[in-house]
């Protein structure tokens, strides 16, 4: 066995769904069951899908902060809100000094909807923006981890990062290399992607959204339903007292498709690989995997594929995107709340709205969630044109 690269501590998360504000709104709703996914009312959109909406976004960004006013830092700030993070950053910073935190942020379509906006209200005799309109602070991919830098207060190292559906699990590995290479001491992580008509519309193009509440691993799966999330962590390197860290991480690209993942999921397997490798752990002590579970045809058989090839069907596992949507960006980062949760509960969430997993998959897909002993969660985002990562989180010696 190699040697394990030292852990990272997870001090503090939270993260914001569909199904709520909050770590515990999303214990609360994993374990009865109950999905966030409703008929889509989105603003100018005609489309027929169910979409994950969170609720409370319509409220503006403070005063001093309006200038960044859009609906994707409106979503940030609500998450940055939840869990006491913002009292732990604060601890974070009193510690380490503003400028040794650095922040790392996925997202893949950030305040675009805030363009879209604009270009509906553009002067149609010289087709200029709205004055309002700050592309800077709004659609710019990084004003993300802009915001999420000024709004802490914190001065270090800070990255955007936008590989399509893997970006906030990929935060976790560049804060890693970051932390090593001594560019900060601790890290803010985290992802946020809002619903948007360029995504909505963008995906039912391609074929890929579903009619009705999305089905991942179910054998008459139509597509996925898009939603949207933030969630944040604090990293630092692991300290004696703490208790949940990441283990690994590992990530590939496919180079197969634009869209399309490789069929054989032979990239999502080196992803996962990669990560028990930088763990130091064989395949068996992985207790529980949150897979990437779109509900496409093409994604969930891919990824089948490559689960199987590593843990047979030995190991539970399931996807949570029938609770609040597939986030895209900040997938990710949910995937990772979500491993955290479940170690933390000792409970699996069941894949929701899934009713006869496709004979085709191989894996064991669990359907309804389970009490269980977890120590290692291995946690799946591949995003479009095969950028896959894979992070496995656990219990801390």
């Amino acid at each position: 066995m190699n040697t394990p690269m030292p852990p990272l501590a997870v001090l503090n998360y939270s993260l914001t769904t569909a199904l709520g504000a909050g770590r515990a709104a999303q214990v609360e709703a994993l374990r009865a069951g109950r999905g966030g996914l409703a008929p889509q009312r989105f603003e100018h959109c005609g489309l027929e899908a169910w979409v994950g909406e969170v609720a409370g976004l319509d409220r503006p960004l403070p005063t001093q902060w309006r200038s960044w006013d859009c609906r994707n830092n409106r979503l940030i700030e609500l998450s940055l809100q939840q869990d006491g993070l913002m009292d732990a950053v604060s601890r974070l910073r009193a510690r380490y000094g503003a400028a040794r935190i650095g922040v790392f942020i996925g997202t893949s379509t950030a305040g675009v909807q805030q363009t879209e906006r604009a270009y509906l209200l553009r002067d149609r005799n010289t087709d200029h923006l709205p004055d309002w309109f700050n592309y800077q602070t709004s659609q710019n991919a990084y004003s993300v981890a802009d915001y999420v830098r000024l709004r802490l207060g914190l001065e270090g190292v800070a990255l955007a990062i936008s590989t399509a559906c893997s970006s906030s699990a990929k935060v976790f590995a560049s804060a890693r290399r970051a932390l090593a290479a001594g560019l900060c001491d601790a890290a803010v992580v985290g992802g946020a992607d809002s619903l948007c008509l360029t995504t909505l519309y963008g995906f039912n193009a391609l074929q890929l959204v579903s009619p009705e509440p999305c089905r991942p691993a179910d054998a008459g799966r139509r597509g996925i339903s898009i939603g949207e999330a933030a969630g944040f962590a604090l990293l630092v390197p692991a300290p004696a007292e703490a208790e949940l860290g990441l283990l690994g991480y590992g990530e590939s690209s496919d180079a197969h498709h634009m869209s399309a993942p490789e069929p054989e999921g032979r990239g999502a397997a080196a992803a996962m690989q990669a990560a028990l490798h930088r763990a130091g752990l064989a395949a068996e002590s992985v207790d529980y995997i949150h897979l990437h579970g779109t509900a496409t045809p093409a994604n969930d058989l891919a990824e089948d594929h490559a689960v199987f090839r590593l843990f047979g069907a030995a190991v539970p596992a399931s996807s949570t995107k029938g609770y609040f949507g597939h986030t895209l960006g900040a997938a990710g980062m949910v995937g990772a709340a979500v491993a955290l949760l479940a170690i933390e509960q000792g409970f699996a969430p069941g894949s929701l709205n899934t009713q006869v997993v496709d004979p085709a998959l191989q894996g064991r897909i669990l359907l309804e969630g389970r009490e269980l002993k977890l120590r290692q969660v291995l946690s799946n985002a591949f995003g479009f044109g095969g950028n896959n990562c894979s992070l496995l989180f656990g219990r801390l010696p």
